[in-house]
């Protein structure tokens, strides 16, 4: 497993694969197009589809692996009151979505880890989720669980930092950075948390083959999704 840390890191090409929120989009490497036609960048070794059990925003266990074997599956390790690259990263999911083929869209599982689980009941990452799609599931647990399932995902857990700048007399308001999507918080955002901008990117044989740092375009996601969902030989 610290391989596979290892690994993500070096391949961002980032200062630390912990990003805090409230910088903006942009921060993190950009994406290029790969030798195997890729529009994000690859772990060498290609990571197997990780397994950890959390709980939905229904209440009910989630076994990550069991749940999504054999899907295309699109992860994003993040919580509620990011105010830049959580919603960014939802929001060019969701784009991405209603550009591709019905076949295909249908069988993509979009999985949303919070990182901040003491203050991201069930219904507030709901509520968050809703604003993209109500497909997209929510997942939280203990602080340990959650930590577990990003170091089984093979990233370094996430920390908490100060508080996130807001604006005067709106403490559940921020000044949005240029390039962030449009989005709405319900509550103080308080401090905030620094978590991998990553979007991983699981194909239906249960390996990841492509991660989607800060800076990659829906049109990319998109572009990645048919070969996703039917891995080539």
């Amino acid at each position: 497993m610290v391989g596979m840390r290892r690994a993500l890191a070096l391949l961002l090409l980032a200062p630390a694969l912990l990003t805090g929120c409230g910088s903006g989009p942009g921060s993190a490497a950009q994406a290029r197009p790969s030798a195997h036609g890729w529009h994000g960048v690859e772990p060498s070794p290609v990571p197997e589809r990780p397994a950890f059990v959390l709980t939905d925003t229904d209440g009910k266990p989630y076994d990550f692996r069991a749940r999504t074997a054999g899907k295309p599956t699109l992860v994003y390790f993040g919580y509620t009151n990011c105010p830049d690259l959580c919603p960014t990263a939802m929001a060019d999911i969701a784009a991405a979505l209603r550009t591709t083929a019905r076949d295909v869209r249908d069988d993509v599982v979009v999985v949303f880890v919070t990182t901040d689980p003491d203050r991201d009941s069930a219904p507030v990452i709901r509520r968050f989720l809703d604003q993209f799609s109500a497909g997209f599931v929510g997942l939280r647990g203990t602080q340990a669980q959650v930590d577990a399932a990003q170091e089984a995902a093979g990233v370094d857990p996430a920390k908490r930092e100060g508080a996130v700048p807001t604006l005067p007399g709106r403490p559940d308001q921020h000044v949005h950075q240029e390039g962030t999507a449009p989005h709405q918080h319900f509550g103080p955002l308080g401090y905030a948390v620094a978590h991998s901008a990553v979007i991983f990117a699981y194909d239906a044989d249960d390996r990841l083959p492509v991660v989607y740092p800060d800076g990659v375009t829906p049109a990319d996601i998109a572009a990645d999704l048919p070969a996703l969902a039917d891995p080539p030989a």
